[in-house]
């Protein structure tokens, strides 16, 4: 199994977080793995939308939880197209729909501000809680960006 699974459905991709035993979280493979997902959809002329969901595990679902606090004092989880996660910064044509099912926070509840449209659960929440580790939340969290 890939860290980001990809899955066409009709003109919907289906983008696919696939890191449950880290909550998610997004570390440089991942940020690759997901820029080359976005990569994907916005190259291929059939598909018009991108659907970005997670894989949960129970009890305690959690869509991402940010950055892997485990790496994240060596290689940052950015690319150079997307920023962080490879997505953040992704200069996208085409919508992008976050399906939060869980917790979506730090740098997970970023890139979900990062896409164009949240559907989420009764059971979701988001959270920006760098400050609880010391940190700055630094991609989007804390500001509205705007367009270049």
């Amino acid at each position: 199994m890939s860290i980001v699974e990809f899955a066409e459905v009709g003109h919907v991709a289906v983008i696919t977080l696939n890191r449950p035993e880290a909550r998610n979280a997004i570390n440089p493979a991942m940020a690759n793995a997901l820029g080359a997902a976005v990569d994907r959809l916005e190259d291929d002329p059939n598909l018009h939308v991108g659907v970005l969901t997670a894989t949960i595990t129970e009890p305690r679902p959690v869509f991402c939880a940010g950055d892997d606090l485990r790496e994240i004092h060596g290689e940052p989880a950015v690319t150079a197209k997307g920023g962080f996660a490879g997505l953040i910064d992704y200069p996208r044509t085409k919508p992008l729909i976050a399906a939060v099912d869980g917790l979506a926070t730090s740098g997970g509840c970023e890139i979900v501000l990062s896409c164009d449209l949240v559907v989420a659960t009764r059971r979701s929440s988001f959270a920006v809680a760098e400050v609880k580790w010391g940190l700055a939340a630094l991609a989007g969290g804390p500001a509205v960006r705007s367009e270049p």
